[in-house]
C-alpha cells in the first residue's frame, strides 16, 4: 500500500501522478481523441448557457476548441506546460475567429484568480480527482465561487470509483491491447497496475508500455493518481462550500445515476 508523506513533507507520488500523464500530449491525444460524448454535451450546454466559459483542466483543447468553433468565448486554466503548448499550437491552425476566442492560463485551479466572472464554469474529465484532500477541493470551490455570476452555473464530471480497480491486486496487471505509440512510434505492450489507498482515497495507477521488439530494460511507465469521490460524500462537499446540486447525470446524455453508471455529471449554482 502507499504511504503518506511525513507530516509537514511533500507528497512526490501524488506530485507525479498528477502531472506525468499529462506530459506527453501527443499520447493524451491519441487515446482520448475519441471521447466525444462529453464534448457534445459540454458544447450544447454553453450555446444554451451562453459564453464566456471558464475550464479548469481546459488540456490541450479537447473541449475547448469545439466550443470556440461554435462561436463561444472560452478561458481555460490548466497546471499542466505541455498540454497548454499543444492549445497553442492547435490554436495556430484555427480561423482567426476561433483564436480570438480561446484565451489559456496556466495555473493551479485551488488558487488561480481571473477578476471576473462567468455564467459557465466547467471542471472536465475528472480534472476534479486531482483535488487530494478536503482542504484542496474547499479552496478548489471557493474560486469556482468567485468566477460565477450570481445565476451562473457550475458543472463537473467525476468518474464513478471503479469497485473491481479498488479491489485489484497491486500485483494483477491489466492488460490492455498493443499499439504503435504516437510518441516513440514503435509498437508496445500495455499494462496497467491499479493500488488503492482507502485511507487518502486515492488509486495510484501505473501504466507500463513495453516495446514489442525490446527487453524488459526498455519498458517504461507512467504514473496516474486520482483522488476517488463517491456520490453522497461530492454532494457534501458542494452543499459545505456553498452550492446548490440542480441535477446530477449519470452519463453525458442526461441519463439518471445509478450503480451502472461510469461517471458523475453535476450541476450546481451558488447558493443564495
Amino acid at each position: 500500500m502507499k504511504s503518506p508523506p511525513t507530516r509537514g513533507g511533500r507528497d512526490r507520488e501524488l506530485e507525479a501522478g498528477s502531472r506525468a500523464h499529462y506530459e506527453d500530449a501527443a499520447y493524451y491525444t491519441a487515446t482520448y481523441g475519441k471521447r466525444i460524448a462529453d464534448v457534445a454535451m459540454y458544447v450544447a450546454l454553453a450555446e444554451r448557457v451562453g459564453g464566456p466559459v471558464l475550464e479548469y483542466g481546459v488540456g490541450n483543447g479537447r473541449i475547448a476548441l469545439p466550443i470556440a468553433r461554435h462561436g463561444l468565448d472560452v478561458v481555460g486554466v490548466d497546471l499542466s506546460r505541455p498540454m497548454l503548448a499543444d492549445l497553442r499550437a492547435r490554436l495556430r491552425a484555427e480561423p482567426a475567429d476561433v483564436r480570438r476566442r480561446v484565451r489559456c492560463i496556466r495555473g493551479d485551479m485551488r488558487k488561480a484568480r481571473l477578476e471576473r466572472r462567468f455564467p459557465l464554469v466547467l471542471c472536465t474529465f475528472n480534472t476534479a480527482l486531482h483535488l487530494y484532500s478536503r482542504k484542496d477541493v474547499e479552496s478548489f470551490l471557493a474560486r469556482v465561487r468567485e468566477h460565477l455570476t450570481p445565476r451562473g452555473l457550475f458543472v463537473a464530471d467525476l468518474s464513478m470509483p471503479p469497485v473491481d480497480e479498488l479491489g485489484r491486486a497491486p500485483d494483477d496487471p491489466f492488460h490492455a491491447p498493443r499499439f504503435r505509440h504516437p510518441t516513440t512510434g514503435v509498437i508496445v505492450k500495455n499494462r496497467e497496475y491499479f493500488d488503492y489507498d482507502p485511507v487518502r482515497q486515492v488509486l495510484f495507477v501505473s501504466m507500463e508500455f513495453e516495446p514489442v521488439s525490446g527487453g524488459p530494460d526498455e519498458v517504461w511507465a507512467t504514473p496516474l493518481a486520482h483522488r476517488q469521490f463517491f456520490p453522497q460524500e461530492w454532494a457534501a462537499l458542494l452543499h459545505y462550500n456553498g452550492f446548490e446540486v440542480v441535477q446530477v447525470d449519470g452519463d453525458f446524455f442526461g441519463g439518471a445515476l445509478t450503480k451502472a453508471s461510469d461517471v458523475m455529471v453535476w450541476h450546481a449554482r451558488r447558493r443564495a
